[in-house]
């Protein structure tokens, strides 16, 4: 038996009025709302009845292609969410959230090659060593043209050829390539595997004796164990000193930066959480593992944000480390994330944090202790002086 169109309307309208609901109401305690669901009252569907006469207007008279009511369902939550009036509280669709919780778990299934974008719009791929992508033959500056039934086209991005490589580890995936020199295409069938997505890097400076180098891009669940092992391993190589690289890291994890600020700190506080009732939770310094007592100093800029901003804070009210470059982003809030019964999310601001002497980050950021600009020229030519002034510092002890 065919539906009417207005118990069709009604139906859609109930649909849509759960989404907007969701991102208006969720909050604290509120997950089992949003997992379990949550139908509209016939009032609620009423309110939203202009949505509909709207909507309808456009379906009648629209010049053009109209798109799915998926994506129209998705346009209406973030429209509610832009009424909040909060940069942080987001709406993410099913792709890209699947890429954000593969970044922070910092494993995923893939074939190991680096994927990037020419001005001309092709995909190329720069496949790692040893890893199934370089193993099954490709090779660098390789064009993608086709990931199994999929063809590539030019207002494709990187984010979308990546999700439609990525896969669940031990399935297959196939590629067509161009390859410069090769007239014809070259099929490469691939098996996915877990590829590690590390989150650390580090390294001796080979410009300062004795000074290591370590730089977090991301606090993801591989952080801290990567971090133990960095230090580790520059201390057996004779560091005396260490250079904490935040800049452009715009946070992760809440927990990586509890771990991360523990190696550095021997007790008390690492940050005050502040609810929207008023009420307070102090997260305090974990055991295990410390740091030794080197002089410490962190690299920081404006895209150093949120969980970065936590371990910065720290470390500076502390005095563990000096603070160097230039004003922190000042992401302060905490986001609840919510997973949405099509893969899609909401990310909620529920609460806000102050460092241990009580600064508050979100829209204040942190100042660096020695505050070092960079410019563009810097750039050109490959010059880093918050870098320089930062060896300076360590080895002056000012």
């Amino acid at each position: 038996m065919s539906m009417s169109r207005t118990t069709k309307i009604f139906l859609l309208a109930s649909i849509i009025t759960l989404f907007v609901l969701c991102a208006f109401l969720a909050g604290v305690g509120s997950t089992w709302l949003l997992l379990h669901g949550r139908t509209a009252s016939p009032d609620e569907a009423t309110e939203f009845s202009v949505f509909w006469q709207a909507w309808h207007l456009i379906e009648d008279n629209f010049f053009g292609d109209l798109p799915d009511m998926q994506h129209v369902t998705w346009g209406a939550i973030r429209g509610a969410i832009d009424t909040l009036d909060d940069p942080h509280t987001t709406f993410l669709e099913p792709q890209p959230r699947q890429r954000e919780k593969e970044d922070l778990s910092g494993r995923f299934g893939g074939i190991g090659a680096y994927v990037s974008q020419a001005e001309d719009g092709s995909i190329t791929l720069d496949p790692m060593p040893d890893l199934p992508a370089e193993q099954a033959g490709v090779q660098e500056g390789d064009i993608v043209i086709q990931v199994d039934d999929t063809q590539i086209t030019p207002e494709m991005n990187v984010d979308t050829v990546v999700a439609l490589v990525r896969g669940k580890v031990g399935s297959t995936v196939r590629l067509a390539l161009l390859r410069e020199g090769v007239t014809e295409p070259i099929i490469i069938e691939i098996e996915r595997q877990e590829i590690p997505s590390p989150s650390v890097h580090w390294r001796m400076l080979e410009e300062a004796e004795g000074i290591g180098y370590v730089r977090i891009m991301l606090f993801s669940g591989r952080t801290d164990k990567e971090l133990k092992e960095a230090l580790a391993e520059l201390d057996e190589q004779g560091m005396t000193h260490l250079i904490v690289d935040l800049r452009g890291n715009g946070g992760g994890l809440f927990d990586a930066a509890i771990d991360v600020s523990s190696r550095f700190l021997p007790d008390g506080i690492v940050v005050y959480q502040v609810e929207n009732d008023g009420s307070e939770q102090s997260y305090d310094v974990r055991g295990g593992f410390k740091s030794d007592d080197w002089p410490v100093v962190l690299l920081v800029d404006g895209g150093t944000a949120s969980a970065s901003e936590i371990v910065a804070g720290a470390l500076q009210d502390t005095g563990r480390a000096a603070l160097i470059g230039q004003k922190t982003y000042g992401k302060g809030s905490v986001q609840h994330v919510f997973d949405l019964k099509d893969g899609s999310s909401v990310h909620i601001t529920a609460s806000k944090w102050l460092t241990p002497n009580r600064r508050q980050i979100d829209g204040q950021g942190l100042m660096p202790d020695q505050e070092v600009p960079i410019t563009d020229e810097d750039r050109t030519q490959e010059r880093d002086p918050q870098l320089e002034r930062a060896i300076e510092y360590l080895l002056a002890g000012q």
